[in-house]
C-alpha cells in the first residue's frame, strides 16, 4: 500500500487513530537508547499545570514538536505506530499577558517554567521554547476562568488489568500507575519485540520508570526481546 501526499494509506490510518484517541503526537522520551515515547496530550496536560502557576500569564495554544525532523535519530527499538523519531524537541505556545508588567519578563517566566517542567519532571529533550503573546489582559483571570489545564489523564489512558508475563512484570515496576490500551492493547508481543503502554505515578521520573520496565520485561521472557514503552499519562503533581 502506498501513501500519497494527502496522508492516505497506513500512515494516514495511524494518524487518524491517534487523533481520535486524543493522544496527539507520540514524542520521544529520554535518550535514543531509552526506547520510550510520551503521548503529547499527556505532556501538554502536565505543562499546562506548570504554566498555571506562573503569575501574569494565561497559556493558550501549546504543542511539542521536533526541532529538526531531518536530523532525528534512528530509534533503538521498533517504535509505536506513527511515533516521532528520537531527537531534540521544541515547545511552541501562545499566551495572554496581564498588562502592566514588561512582556519580556512575563514571557521569560513562562518559558522558564515550561522548560524546567519538560526537562526535569517529564524527561523530554527540550532545547527550545517559542512563545508568542496574543492578547493583553486588564487583570489576572479568576481561578478556573482561563483555559482548562486538562484532565489528569488523556482520553484513552484508562487502566486495564495486566494479562500475561510481560504485562504483570511491567505493572509491578515501581512508578507504574497502571497499564493502558490506547493503541488497542496494553502489551503487544511480536517476534522478538514487545510494546508496552502505561501511565506513570506521582513521585517517579518517567524515563527512570521506563528503563526499569524495559529491564524487567526483557529479563522475564526467555527470548529477551527488545522492548518499547509508550507512556500515555503522567502524574507530576507534588
Amino acid at each position: 500500500m502506498t501513501t500519497g501526499q494527502g496522508g492516505t494509506g497506513t500512515d494516514g490510518w495511524s494518524r487518524a487513530v491517534r487523533e481520535r484517541l486524543g493522544l496527539g503526537r507520540l514524542l520521544p522520551l529520554g535518550d535514543t537508547a531509552d526506547g520510550a515515547w510520551l503521548a503529547e496530550r499527556a505532556a501538554t496536560t502536565a505543562l499546562r499545570r506548570a504554566a498555571a502557576e506562573v503569575p501574569g500569564a494565561v497559556l493558550g495554544r501549546l504543542r511539542v514538536c521536533l526541532v529538526d525532523p531531518g536530523s532525528a535519530e534512528r530509534p533503538a527499538v521498533q517504535p509505536p505506530p506513527s511515533a516521532l523519531p528520537p531527537g531534540v524537541l521544541r515547545i511552541e505556545g501562545d499566551f495572554a499577558a496581564v498588562a502592566g508588567e514588561p512582556l519580556p519578563d512575563v514571557a521569560e517566566r513562562l518559558r522558564t517554567a515550561l522548560y524546567a517542567h519538560a526537562v526535569d519532571r517529564l524527561g523530554l529533550r527540550v532545547t527550545e521554547v517559542d512563545l508568542r503573546v496574543t492578547a493583553l489582559l486588564d487583570k489576572e483571570p479568576d481561578a478556573g476562568s482561563g483555559e482548562s489545564v486538562g484532565r489528569a489523564e488523556p482520553f484513552g489512558a484508562t487502566a486495564v488489568a495486566p494479562k500475561g508475563t510481560a504485562a504483570v512484570m511491567a505493572a509491578n515496576v515501581p512508578g507504574v500507575a497502571h497499564l493502558s490500551a490506547s493503541l488497542g492493547t496494553a502489551v503487544l508481543v511480536t517476534r522478538g519485540h514487545v510494546r508496552i503502554e502505561l501511565a506513570t505515578s506521582r513521585g517517579h521520573h518517567p524515563p527512570e520508570v521506563v528503563r526499569a520496565v524495559r529491564r524487567a520485561v526483557t529479563a522475564s521472557l526467555p527470548s529477551h526481546p527488545t522492548v518499547a514503552v509508550l507512556v500515555t499519562a503522567v502524574d507530576t503533581t507534588d
